[in-house]
């Protein structure tokens, strides 16, 4: 951890879904029998085209939900990397739906829950992808939230998402701790005005973007004692 002062006047945390509390790898690892050699490159290209997908369409004005970008971005990397066995399309975006949480996610939760924060997930993942990961991961009772980019038509960075979660929670930015594993994301929070704790996970480096996080953890463990929620 970068700096292990507290943040102030924290009255909600605010979560990515994935990459941040759902491990979006999982899907190409139970795909193992498969896949074989090509987990990581599938997982890669998989991920970069999906975001790439977002922002291309934001910046078109042409959005599809994330159910659609992602089966997209499946595609493309299926056929770059010359995977065509039957049914593994069909098999991966079903895994999607049920990504594997990180290890520490529900402890985290359960402990900013019990310390009266409220707990919110702010995601470009459609309602039902989100539904389908939280009732998996057995978080409900651990969200306050589950907030979808479809509300409002567009994808992150656009300041329109952030705004989501300032009215459901109905606290300012400021009152609230966003945490994001992806940089881009946790930058672009921060330039809308909340309080930012990047969960680097993948030894990202740091952006070259308007914004910067107020904290950076490797894992979501390490949030509650930042958040006056030990």
């Amino acid at each position: 951890m970068t700096d292990v002062l507290p943040l102030r006047g924290v009255h909600g945390c605010v979560f990515d879904a994935y990459g941040t509390l759902f491990d979006f790898a999982a899907a190409a690892r139970n795909c193992r029998d498969v896949l074989g050699d090509n987990i990581d490159r599938l997982t890669a290209l998989w991920r970069d085209k999906q975001l790439q997908y977002t922002w291309l369409r934001a910046a078109q004005g042409r959005h599809a939900d994330f159910w659609q970008v992602t089966g997209d971005a499946l595609d493309f990397a299926l056929e770059t990397l010359g995977l065509t066995k039957p049914d593994l399309r069909d098999r991966l975006m079903s895994l999607y739906l049920t990504l594997d949480p990180f290890p520490e996610v529900s402890g985290v939760l359960a402990r900013l829950k019990a310390a009266g924060m409220q707990t919110a997930i702010l995601s470009n993942g459609s309602p039902a992808m989100l539904d389908a990961a939280v009732k998996a991961a057995k978080l409900e009772t651990l969200l306050d939230a589950v907030l979808s980019v479809e509300e409002v038509g567009v994808y992150k960075p656009h300041p329109k998402v952030y705004q989501l979660a300032v009215d459901r929670l109905g606290i300012p930015a400021s009152a609230i701790s966003f945490q994001s594993s992806n940089a881009w994301d946790a930058y672009a929070a921060s330039a809308f005005g909340m309080q930012v704790v990047w969960c680097n996970r993948y030894g990202q480096r740091r952006e070259r973007l308007p914004g910067s996080p107020n904290r950076e953890i490797k894992s979501l463990a390490e949030l509650p004692a930042l958040v006056g929620a030990a």
